[in-house]
């Protein structure tokens, strides 16, 4: 589906089902560098499960026209444009609906969780997935990325995987996990990568925006993750006034394609999706 969001072509994946009258809307945002690619499965399921999708690129990813914007609270800003224009009824999608679920991982936690703040009472539900309370960056990673060095993807994908994607741990047959997680962040943009990790490395907002957000929170999290450690997930639960931590045992980051089912199922049980709905 094509958008036009603060004048720009925006791209969103609908999960293959059109969006239909009367459903609850969820919106994917993806991590730094990352596309809507990375939630085909999760996206798809809700889609065929009673949920009208959007999974997005963000401005300047994927298939959104655009420069990548600069902090995370202007992708904020911009999602928060992005879910008025689509909730009100015949301007971006036939009649979109309220209520809203907002689901991020890594880099699409911290916006999805400063959007969340901006407009709580759009927000019904909101997924936090491979989060923290901060997301520092090492400078050995940035300074890879700012150079465009093929380097920034290697540690990305050695830092962001558990042990056992390694030596393949994919749920889909034939499919070598790194190496598919290598292709999409290859094909972003010069420049992408470094700008998603400076505006992770650069918000201090996590905790004030927690404390604003009234929708039930689901944070979604490895045991095992080397980037936004567990203890750093827990830090920002404590934050929120309802929240729920899953943590997913011997997971690394990349939780949507390292463990795909059981972050799909964790969505599911969040936002009370009856399995047995038809499309």
């Amino acid at each position: 589906m094509q958008l036009t969001i603060q004048g720009q072509e925006v791209f969103a994946a609908t999960g293959g089902v059109a969006h239909r009258t009367g459903r609850p809307l969820a919106v994917f945002v993806h991590g730094a560098g990352l596309d809507h690619t990375v939630w085909a499965l999760q996206s798809r399921w809700l889609a065929f499960h009673g949920w009208n999708v959007l999974a997005l690129d963000l401005p300047g990813h994927g298939r959104s026209a655009g420069a990548p914007l600069p902090t995370i609270e202007d992708q904020a800003q911009w999602l928060q444009a992005l879910i008025a224009a689509v909730c009100e009824p015949g301007v971006a999608t036939p009649s979109a609906p309220t209520p809203v679920a907002l689901i991020g991982h890594s880099m699409g936690s911290l916006i999805a969780l400063e959007a969340a703040a901006r407009v709580p009472a759009s927000v019904q539900h909101l997924v936090l997935i491979g989060t923290a309370l901060a997301m520092p960056v090492h400078p050995d990673l940035l300074a890879a990325a700012a150079a465009n060095e093929h380097a920034a993807i290697d540690m990305v994908n050695l830092w962001g995987y558990g042990a056992s994607a390694g030596l393949g741990g994919s749920r889909a047959p034939g499919v070598w996990m790194v190496g598919a997680g290598e292709r999409i962040l290859e094909k972003a943009r010069p420049g992408v990568l470094h700008n998603d990790l400076a505006a992770c490395q650069g918000y201090r907002g996590a905790a004030a925006a927690a404390a604003q957000v009234t929708a039930p929170t689901l944070l979604i999290c490895g045991e095992r993750d080397l980037m936004t450690p567990l203890k750093s997930a827990r830090a920002l639960a404590a934050n929120l006034s309802k929240a729920t931590l899953t943590v997913l045992a011997q997971a690394g980051h990349m939780l949507p394609a390292e463990r795909p089912y059981e972050v799909m199922d964790a969505i599911g049980a969040h936002l009370a999706v009856k399995r047995s709905r038809a499309a």
